[in-house]
């Protein structure tokens, strides 16, 4: 018998408010599996109404990984979320589950299914070591000294004695965080994965009606008093987390600088070409499977897609007998 040299991957993406997570929650119980967050915001504790985060209930129905697991001044890079993400790949082949990704965040998902070059990340493996041996030899004021230098408002908001974080930061400063690898250190020539990707779409204009619909019922369901909690608990308006979509408009509301109104439309307008920097991403992606999701019911949708899903499954059975 000759066994898969990689592993199987499923994914679901998709521009946001198309629908993923209700459809996800079906696929995984479907298919007997859990999933992982591909979401960049969702991995961020007490941000939940603004990152359209699966609800508890959701979470209690499938379980979920990847998703309340840093403080909102952590940033999380590309690299961070492959490594995450294999972790995980090894734990769901040891317990026989098919390893679900859903999100929406295209630079996390091209990055994991057509393979990371880490060229980069060894770079910065180097740097971090190389401050941390400043810190061994001249103590921790040194190094904190170098982030004050680049940026003061981090030095300021993190402790001379979290080496870490303050390491961390500097690479930030250096590196770019993950806008490095937008452009280049995407391939490294191999895909690491045998990954079947499904792709859920919708009419433009009805995808932004959903959009606009979705930020409504943010602003409903208390995303002022959650940024104004989140705010009140010392989350400063630079934290990385607060600059995503909806944060950082609810934060500029709650200081005075726009109404309400304008918060929500601003929120509405930069939620719309979210999803359109999504699509483009998802465009680059030529192995995605498209399916319409207003083309069919819900019903109609998951069949289609479990049982397209049960043939590729069947299909990789078939030839590891072969």
């Amino acid at each position: 018998m000759i066994v898969h040299a990689k592993s199987p991957l499923l994914v679901l993406v998709g521009p946001t408010a198309v629908g993923k997570t209700a459809l996800s929650l079906h696929l995984a119980e479907a298919l007997g599996t859990d999933i992982i967050s591909g979401d960049s915001m969702c991995i961020y504790r007490g941000f939940d109404i603004g990152s359209a985060k699966p609800t508890a209930e959701e979470q209690a129905r499938v379980p979920h990984h990847l998703i309340d697991v840093l403080d909102a001044d952590e940033p999380f890079s590309v690299t961070e979320f492959v490594t995450c993400v294999s972790a995980l790949v090894h734990v769901h082949e040891r317990t026989g589950r098919l390893p679900f990704i859903v999100g929406g965040t295209g630079l996390y998902i091209k990055a994991l299914v057509e393979g990371y070059d880490f060229n980069e990340t060894r770079e910065q493996e180097r740097f971090r070591r190389a401050m941390e041996g400043v810190a061994a030899r001249r103590g921790n004021e040194r190094v904190h000294s170098f982030l004050a230098h680049h940026d003061t408002e981090a030095a300021k908001r993190l402790h001379i004695n979290n080496l870490r974080r303050v390491i961390r930061a500097i690479e930030v400063v250096r590196y770019g965080d993950e806008r490095i690898s937008q452009e280049s250190a995407l391939m490294s020539g191999a895909q690491p994965y045998d990954a079947f990707v499904i792709g859920l779409m919708r009419e433009r204009a009805h995808l932004y009606e959903r959009i606009n619909a979705r930020v409504t019922a943010m602003v409903v369901a208390g995303l002022a008093d959650e940024v104004a909690g989140l705010l009140a608990r010392g989350v400063r308006r630079d934290a990385p987390a607060m600059k995503g979509i909806g944060y950082k408009e609810m934060a500029a509301y709650l200081a005075g600088e726009m109404s309400e109104a304008e918060a929500v439309t601003a929120i509405q307008t930069a939620t719309r070409h979210f999803a359109k920097r999504q699509l483009t991403w998802f465009r680059r992606m030529p192995y995605i499977h498209w399916y319409d999701a207003d083309a069919r019911t819900e019903t109609d949708l998951l069949r289609a897609i479990h049982a397209d899903v049960c043939t590729w499954l069947e299909e990789r059975e078939r030839s590891a007998q072969a």
